[in-house]
């Protein structure tokens, strides 16, 4: 679960919210071991991108988070944790939101979905570490249909494509002093028959490959470490894929038969590699000092989104990270309080230094493989990037230092910022790609990534999966960390056109765009 913050922006590019697709070849992307370089990329039909509402949900943070649109009522429905309720907007008229009676909860919600007047809500015990609910509601009435018991912390709710499936992510967290360590599950509802089935993870052993079993110093169970975050499905139906963030990995689901099928370790990102340059450190006096650096990063993904190009499925990821830090167990550390292995880092004082290295934040739970108290590799959280996989979870594109290099030329002045600070989440995990979501418009396929700590919106042409394009950049200082991202295409939507709709965390504000 995230922790909120608060940033105070500096309205560098103003509130301007007609933006026009400013369409260029992308900045060079990284090789993987079947990609190319994301250069040279090809070229999309004109688009505007404009901001025709927006609505504040709140006077403080947490009011708004994840939506859901109904095309039937043009409902938008949206998690609101504090106030444990799903707030409801009209969007009959989108470009001037109204705000209709909401749906109060028993517990704090994490997430939303609707399908065919159907909306389901994954709502969290008051006792985090007992199970939680799928509620279901009718879209129209709002009065409650059905509701489903999912596993620990059901973080992340959807349906399947064809409407027979509601999933839960069950994310399964322990308490602060990690002495209760639920098992983290993915829960699948048949809707026509009621049938609830818990998938658990008892029969999988670690696949490797970067995948992470470490929690409570490493005496949690597989079954315990293991914390779905976030789920896409195949557009076929008959496929879940679902991200487990904290252990950098994904399990491959069989919806027919309810059983995971694979589990797949995400590798890492090397930082020494040229293209995978990152500004290491907040106190090194320059906003975007990208270097090459001696570390491997997890990609430990957050959001990601299943689509389908040139007859084959992809799934796309936005990298965010996140590292396990309670009472009980912190793996967080930074560089300057590790002991490093001379063998590999003869110049460690050099690298300990504040303005180099010293001051990312890394994990103490990898690097040290020998346990002798010398750690012979650097490891850190997150890939300050998209990435796009194949269906058995083997990297096919990773943007590289894209989103570092995108930002700092569009916003100099927010770039990695922190409460306004330029600069000042470099050190931990840059822009932090949050939310992922890609759209089909005719044969094209846009993807819109979610930049927490920037809060712009960067879309880009995946088109050609090997080969992004960047189309344009959305941005409005008033919209303060977007946290979900959902498009509404043009046959059902209040417009006509296409809509891409963000809610943002910080400044709980609805943001409004539409596609031409």
């Amino acid at each position: 679960m995230k922790k909120l913050f608060k940033l105070l922006f500096i309205g560098i590019i103003g509130t301007s919210s007609i933006l026009t697709s400013c369409s260029e070849d992308g900045l060079n992307g990284i090789d993987s071991e079947n990609g190319q370089d994301g250069h040279n990329a090809i070229n999309i039909n004109q688009l505007s991108f404009t901001k025709i509402g927006t609505f504040t949900n709140g006077n403080d943070e947490a009011y708004s988070e994840i939506s859901a649109f109904d095309p039937t009522t043009n409902k938008l429905f949206i998690v609101n944790p504090e106030e444990n309720e799903i707030s409801v907007l009209n969007l009959t008229d989108a470009t001037a939101p109204s705000k209709l009676t909401s749906i109060s909860l028993t517990g704090s919600p994490n997430s939303v979905a609707v399908h065919n007047g159907i909306l389901a809500v994954a709502v969290e015990n008051n006792n985090k570490q007992a199970n939680g609910t799928i509620e279901t509601y009718n879209t129209n009435t709002q009065v409650l249909i059905k509701s489903y018991t999912a596993g620990a912390l059901p973080d992340m709710v959807t349906f399947s494509p064809d409407g027979k499936y509601i999933l839960s992510a069950n994310e399964g967290e322990p308490n602060d002093d990690y002495t209760i360590d639920p098992e983290g599950s993915i829960t699948v509802v048949e809707i026509a028959s009621g049938t609830i089935t818990q998938i658990d993870f008892t029969s999988q052993s670690n696949p490797g490959n970067g995948f992470r079993i470490f929690g409570n110093n490493g005496t949690a169970t597989l079954q315990e470490d293991i914390e779905p975050e976030y789920i896409t499905i195949s557009d076929d139906s008959k496929t879940a894929y679902v991200v487990l963030q904290e252990n950098n990995g994904m399990a491959v689901v069989d919806l027919e038969t309810k059983t995971i099928t694979s589990l797949v370790g995400l590798g890492t990102k090397n930082y020494n590699i040229s293209g995978n340059e990152i500004d290491a450190s907040d106190k090194d006096g320059i906003a975007g000092n990208l270097k090459s650096w001696n570390v491997l990063s997890f990609y430990m993904p957050d959001a990601i989104d299943y689509f389908t190009t040139n007859g084959n499925g992809y799934i796309v990821s936005a990298n965010e990270g996140d590292a396990r830090d309670y009472g009980g167990y912190s793996e967080e550390e930074r560089v300057k309080d590790l002991s490093l292995d001379p063998a590999t880092y003869p110049n460690a004082s050099w690298l300990q230094e504040d303005e180099n290295l010293g001051r990312l934040k890394i994990t103490t739970a990898n690097g040290d493989e020998n346990n002798d108290g010398l750690y012979e590799q650097i490891y850190g959280y997150g890939g300050r990037s998209f990435s796009i996989w194949n269906t058995s979870g083997q990297l096919v594109y990773d943007s590289g230092s894209e989103i570092s290099r995108r930002t700092l030329a569009l916003a100099p002045s927010i770039f990695n910022q922190d409460e306004g600070d330029a600069d000042g989440r470099s050190d931990d995990k840059g822009a932090e790609p949050e939310a992922v979501k890609t759209l089909k418009v005719g044969d094209e396929i846009m993807l819109f990534v979610g930049l927490e700590r920037t809060s712009g919106i960067l879309v880009y042409n995946i088109t050609n999966p090997l080969n992004p394009e960047f189309i344009t950049w959305l941005y409005d200082a008033n919209d303060i960390a977007p946290e979900g991202l959902i498009v509404v295409d043009k046959t059902d939507s209040p417009t006509g056109n296409y809509l891409m709709i963000a809610t943002h965390e910080v400044s709980s504000t609805i943001a409004i765009y539409e596609i031409k």
